[in-house]
């Protein structure tokens, strides 16, 4: 991607090119030439609400606004993220050269931090009998199997004729479906599906669209009025409809509720997803070059969070008060930011971006020609 234009020249988004092994890190640096200053900067920011989000989860019981601000987060922070990876998996055909890319990229960070939050849990969480399962992924490691998952499945998506709506009625037949969510998360990657699909069916023109200055003003009123919403359903809404990894019959819900909650909610991340990325910055800032970090801050992030209910420190310190929470987001913003820093990318960079030319045939990349 390249750097987007200053002052009013409308700059034009990159042409497809070879898609990364993670959403979070479409190129392996941020100043490289052909970036895009908008994705990044969207990146950035997004796995900012995200850090925040899961910082919330502990100290949200007892503040209705905390509790409407993760469920407003909760319904685009993970979809905009999906659907950012769809659209630079446009490319994808499962040739060699990025199937190897596939499996450096997301099957060897899963199996690192899958190990590693377990193992974790073990010392920290005083579970010494927690598994290491590779089936049945813990915590935050969902996504990367989940992406890896959508991309292989990739091919298949451009070749059907109404990709969409064929994705939305998968997600809304997985919401029917008690008892997957245990294997691979399979529940939310069929309920996540949708967003990666219309990743995949958008183009350079479709962002244009929400770089509008009207898009920006409109966007306001949207979010928040979002917010009114949020806030006046937030205690009687089931916060595990928005991690979308149990059925509806699970959620003791009547069968029909899940594919309504299925479309309802896909419309509403849809919306906001829209209204996020209207506010994104088009030039580079100072925080353009984190977007290529996005994917360490996502994996290490969550050793802090988990550190809050390992360790209780929400009681120890009251976390759980007004200025509490606000100590939280800063803490949690700012851990996140330092977490996608050039340096962490660079020490990340074995289990990140490893080379793995030993476990492929070298012959690979004669094949990828053919």
């Amino acid at each position: 991607m390249f750097q987007a234009a200053h002052g009013n020249q409308q700059a034009l988004l990159p042409p497809v090119r070879e898609p990364e092994t993670t959403a979070s890190a479409p190129a392996p640096a941020a100043d490289r030439p052909g970036r895009d200053a908008f994705f990044d900067n969207a990146k950035y920011l997004a796995i900012v609400l995200v850090a925040m989000a899961h910082a919330w989860e502990p100290v949200m019981d007892g503040s209705r606004a905390t509790r409407a601000l993760y469920m407003f987060v909760y319904t685009f922070h993970m979809p905009a993220f999906i659907l950012i990876s769809g659209y630079f998996s446009r490319s994808f055909t499962g040739r060699p050269h990025q199937l190897k890319r596939l499996v450096s990229g997301l099957v060897v960070p899963y199996l690192v931090f899958e190990v590693a939050y377990s193992l974790y849990r073990r010392w920290a969480g005083g579970t010494p009998d927690q598994a290491i399962s590779l089936t049945d992924p813990i915590y935050l490691t969902w996504f990367l199997i989940a992406l890896f998952v959508w991309r292989l499945t990739t091919p298949l998506w451009r070749t059907i004729r109404h990709p969409l709506p064929v994705a939305l009625v998968i997600a809304a037949l997985g919401s029917l479906t008690p008892g997957i969510g245990q294997d691979l998360d399979l529940q939310r990657i069929l309920q996540f599906l949708p967003f990666f699909v219309l990743g995949l069916s958008l183009k350079p023109e479709h962002f244009e669209l929400v770089r509008r200055r009207s898009a920006r003003l409109l966007a306001v009123p949207v979010a928040l009025g979002a917010l009114v919403f949020t806030y006046w359903i937030a205690p009687d809404i089931r916060m595990s409809w928005f991690y979308r990894s149990t059925s509806a019959e699970e959620l003791d819900a009547p069968w029909w509720a899940g594919p309504v909650m299925t479309f309802a909610l896909f419309g509403c991340a849809l919306v906001l997803t829209a209204a996020f990325l209207a506010w994104v910055p088009r030039r580079r800032t100072w925080f353009t070059i984190l977007g290529a970090g996005t994917i360490c801050g996502y994996l290490l992030h969550g050793f802090l969070v988990k550190a809050m209910e390992y360790w209780a420190l929400v009681p120890a310190y009251e976390l759980d008060t007004p200025l509490g929470r606000v100590v939280v987001t800063l803490v949690a913003a700012v851990a996140v930011t330092a977490m996608c820093t050039p340096p962490v990318r660079r020490a990340l960079r074995w289990v990140t971006e490893p080379k793995m030319e030993w476990a492929f045939r070298k012959d690979s990349a004669e094949l990828s020609r053919r």
